[in-house]
């Protein structure tokens, strides 16, 4: 799954996990701080811009040529230690994604500023406290469109090149089970593991990465956008006044979900891995039935398709509780800002500008904390996927399939 696209996989990932750490904090603790000292950053007590011009100005600007430095180091040394035939996919093109996913997450930035003007403007126009013109409400609009129009451009650039990533990447394990498959052409459901599960698993896990790293990414940009909202949040419901009330509010509220969520779809992966087994040997059987009379008769394939539908119902049964707790959850957590924000509003504290802002930074961090709940089911998915695919690769390591492979064989066999 991964050595055919990556190199040495163990060893690239944790250096890139540990070379990833170890740029951010250079970044925040001497790069970032040399570039305000020669003008590259914002001074002390200095504005952002707000509008499309922040993503080519001097502090951008200061960050695009640090990824480029850091980004080039790395996929050099890892050049010269494992050269590879897909190198330029798996190593420059997942630089390429993470600066895309970056430069995503700035644009929700740069919006998120944007709210504060904009929603002032438009509670000033209903207090009636001065005038409003409508050159000023067209001004702020075309200063959203600009930065709409450039999230459509990046994104729109950034799907083409994932799509054909994701290609690149089945595509190399398409060759290398090819390349074995006099050995692997025995194991059950072969023809659909380098099929259908490499298709799955490339574009699963990609967008997972991809939602992983923009969860990372909004967290470190949100943050200290956050905080920096908090001056007039004193206190929080029932608890009361607490140091960083929105940031702790967002944080504990998101691993209560994350527990949750964790602790009743704990037996969703397994269920899933099954019903994919008994579904392929359902398949199989009638697949042989085309050619051969003899296979594919009723009472065999009634038995398999009883298997099938034991499965499912099983599936249905444990997703009714998961998804009662989902959604219930997340339903809670439409309105959870508005609950956090009470008693600053019914003191008055904050103008709409504000708390707009503050309701959207608290979203987004919120949303990357509960990266795991939002994204659970495609995870429940992922992981059958590689169990799959990982004891499909057992038989080349010439290894024991595992128990839930004998154990899905049993159940459908009877």
């Amino acid at each position: 799954m991964f050595k055919s696209f990556f190199p040495n996989p163990k060893p690239f990932f944790l250096s890139a996990a540990v070379y990833a750490l170890a740029a951010v904090l250079f970044w925040f603790f001497v790069w970032k701080g040399f570039g305000v000292a020669i003008g590259w950053g914002l001074q002390p007590g200095e504005q952002a811009m707000i509008g499309v011009s922040v993503f080519w100005s001097k502090p951008f600007l200061w960050f695009y040529l640090y990824y480029i430095i850091v980004t080039a180091i790395f996929a050099t040394v890892w050049w010269f230690i494992h050269p590879h035939k897909y190198f330029l996919w798996s190593v420059l093109g997942s630089a390429l994604i993470i600066f895309t996913t970056y430069y995503q997450v700035e644009v929700s930035v740069a919006i998120n500023a944007w709210y504060g003007p904009f929603y002032d403007l438009i509670q000033a126009s209903a207090a009636k406290s001065r005038p409003t013109p409508m050159s000023e409400y067209l001004e702020q609009l075309w200063i959203f469109m600009t930065i709409a129009c450039m999230a459509v451009v990046i994104g729109t650039l950034t799907r083409f090149f994932v799509s054909h990533y994701n290609f690149r990447w089945r595509q190399a394990m398409n060759d290398f089970y090819i390349e074995h498959w006099q050995r692997l052409r025995g194991v059950e459901g072969a023809s659909q593991r380098v099929q259908d599960d490499t298709m799955r698993f490339t574009s699963t896990l990609e967008g997972l990465g991809v939602s992983f790293i923009d969860a990372i990414m909004t967290l470190i940009a949100f943050l200290p956008v956050l905080h920096a909202l908090e001056s007039n949040i004193t206190d929080l419901p029932i608890i009361g006044a607490i140091p960083y009330p929105l940031v702790t509010a967002a944080i504990l509220w998101s691993l209560f979900g994350t527990g949750l969520m964790a602790a009743i779809g704990i037996k969703l992966p397994g269920l899933e891995f099954r019903n994919q087994r008994v579904e392929a040997t359902y398949r199989k059987e009638l697949v042989y039935g085309e050619d051969d009379p003899n296979r594919a008769q009723p009472p065999t394939v009634a038995e398999l398709f009883q298997q099938v539908r034991k499965n499912y119902f099983t599936l249905y049964f444990h997703y009714v509780y998961f998804n009662i707790g989902r959604i219930l959850y997340l339903q809670t957590d439409n309105i959870f800002p508005i609950i956090v924000l009470l008693p600053t509003l019914v003191a008055q504290k904050i103008t709409l500008g504000p708390m707009t802002q503050i309701q959207n930074s608290f979203d987004q961090v919120r949303s990357s904390f509960q990266f795991l709940i939002n994204s659970w089911p495609t995870i429940i998915s992922l992981i059958s996927i590689y169990k799959r695919l990982r004891a499909f690769e057992a038989t080349l390591e010439g290894k024991d399939l595992g128990a839930i492979e004998h154990e899905a064989v049993t159940e459908a066999t009877g």
